[in-house]
C-alpha cells in the first residue's frame, strides 16, 4: 500500500485504555494545564547510562538490540522510576528504531551515534523509505503492555524522532555538526526536501501511534536538531512535516509534547504544529519562553543539565529559578533543557526530584 493510499483510508484513532489513577496524575493534569498537587518531573534520557543499574543489564547487548527485548525495554523503563520517583516512565528506545524497522541499513556506534550504510540523497534514495506497520515493531507493542502492567498511575511517555531530525541522519549518513547535505537539498532542490520529510511524518505518525495504542498516556516529538534552522526555514521546509505528524495522532486524546535543543528563536513556530506542551531547553528563561509560545500550552523544562554537576546548593538555586519563572504558567512539567548526562550522579537527579516535589506541594 502506498503512503497516499493509506493516508485516503486512515485506521480510526481508538482512545486509549487509560485508567483514571492515571489520567489524574500529575503530569497528565500539567499536560492539560489542570491544578496540580506539585510540579510534575521527569528527565529526558532519564533512562540511561547514569545508572549503573542499566549499565549492568545493557551490558554486552548493542543498543539497538537493546530496544528490541520488550523485557529488557520494561526494566530499563522502570529503573528511573523505582530510583528517583519521577512522575512519569518515558519509553526506552532510539529516535532510528522505526527506520531500522523499514529496512534502512543501519547502526548505533558506541561514541559515535546512529550510522546510516547509504545516505538518502536523491529521489531514487527514497525507495528505502517504505510505510510503518505494526508488525514491524512487535517488540514495541509486547514492552509497552508489560510496561502498563507494571507502572500502575504512573503515566508512560511515547516518543520518536522528528522528521527534520530523522532526515538529517539519514541524509548526512550519521551526526553532523554543519548539515550540509542536509540543508543543500532543503535549499537546492525543495521538492525532494519536501517529499522526505512527507515521507518521515507518516512513518514517526504510525510508530507513535503503536505506541499510543499499546497503552502509552503522552508522546513526546524529539526534533534534536531543529536549532540548526533559521525561523523562516523552519516555517517553510519543516513545520509541515511535524505537523502532520501530530495532526495524525490528535485523534488519540493524550497529550503531545514538542522538543527541540536549541530552539529558543523556534518557540513560537514549533508551537504552532500542534503539540499540546511545548519543550523549553536551559537558554531562555520559562517566563520568557510562555510569551514566545503564546497561550493555550504547557511548558516543559527547562534547568541546564550541567547545574547537577555543581553541588546540592547549586543545584537548588538555580532550581529554584526555574520554578520562579514558571510561577505564572498554567502548566508546567519540571524537566532538564535536554537529557541527562551520561556521567551525572543519580543521587543529584533522586535529591532534584525530591526538591521540585517539596518546593512546589499545593
Amino acid at each position: 500500500m502506498s503512503a497516499n493510499e493509506s493516508q485516503a483510508s486512515p485506521r480510526p484513532a481508538q482512545p486509549t485504555a487509560t485508567s483514571d489513577a492515571v489520567k489524574d496524575s500529575a503530569f497528565l493534569r500539567a499536560c492539560r494545564r489542570e491544578p496540580v498537587p506539585h510540579t510534575p518531573v521527569w528527565f529526558m534520557r532519564q533512562a540511561g547510562r547514569s545508572l549503573p543499574e542499566y549499565r549492568k543489564v545493557r551490558e554486552g547487548i548493542p543498543m539497538l538490540e537493546s530496544c528490541m527485548r520488550p523485557e529488557l525495554v520494561t526494566e530499563i523503563t522502570l529503573q528511573p522510576v523505582r530510583r528517583h520517583g519521577v512522575d512519569a516512565a518515558i519509553y526506552f528506545s532510539d529516535i532510528v528504531v522505526p527506520l531500522k524497522a523499514i529496512g534502512i541499513d543501519l547502526d548505533i556506534k558506541p561514541g559515535v551515534g546512529p550510522v546510516v550504510e547509504r545516505p538518502i540523497r536523491t529521489r531514487a534514495d527514497l525507495a528505502q523509505l517504505r510505510d510503518l506497520t505494526p508488525e514491524d515493531v512487535s517488540y514495541v507493542t509486547e514492552a509497552i503492555g508489560l510496561l502498563t502492567a507494571e507502572l500502575g498511575s504512573t503515566p508512560l511517555i511515547g516518543f520518536a524522532g522528528a522528521p527534520f531530525t530523522l532526515a538529517s541522519y539519514l541524509v548526512e549518513g550519521g551526526p553532523s555538526r554543519t548539515y550540509e547535505n542536509a540543508k543543500a537539498i532543503m535549499y537546492g532542490d525543495p521538492e525532494l526536501w519536501s517529499d522526505l520529510l512527507d515521507r518521515l511524518a507518516d512513518i514517526t505518525a504510525a510508530f507513535l501511534k503503536v505506541q499510543i495504542e499499546a497503552g502509552a498516556s503522552a508522546v513526546q516529538l524529539f526534533d534534536s536538531w531543529a536549532g540548526a534552522l533559521a525561523p523562516a526555514d523552519y516555517r517553510r521546509s519543516v513545520l509541515p512535516a511535524s505537523a502532520k505528524v501530530f495532526e495524525a495522532v490528535a485523534g488519540y486524546g493524550v497529550p503531545r509534547i514538542h522538543f527541540g535543543v536549541g530552539t529558543g528563536e523556534l518557540l513560537k513556530p514549533m508551537s504552532e504544529a500542534g503539540a499540546d506542551v511545548v519543550g523549553v531547553d536551559w537558554r531562555v528563561p520559562l517566563d520568557e519562553a510562555v510569551r514566545r509560545v503564546g497561550p493555550g500550552k504547557a511548558l516543559q523544562g527547562n534547568l541546564d543539565p550541567t547545574v547537577l554537576f555543581a553541588g546540592t546548593e547549586a543545584v537548588e538555586t538555580k532550581t529554584r529559578e526555574v520554578l520562579d519563572a514558571a510561577a505564572g504558567l498554567e502548566g508546567h512539567i519540571f524537566n532538564l533543557g535536554h537529557g541527562v548526562m551520561p556521567s551525572t550522579n543519580p543521587d543529584a537527579l533522586t535529591r532534584l526530584v525530591e526538591y521540585v516535589h517539596t518546593q512546589t506541594v499545593r
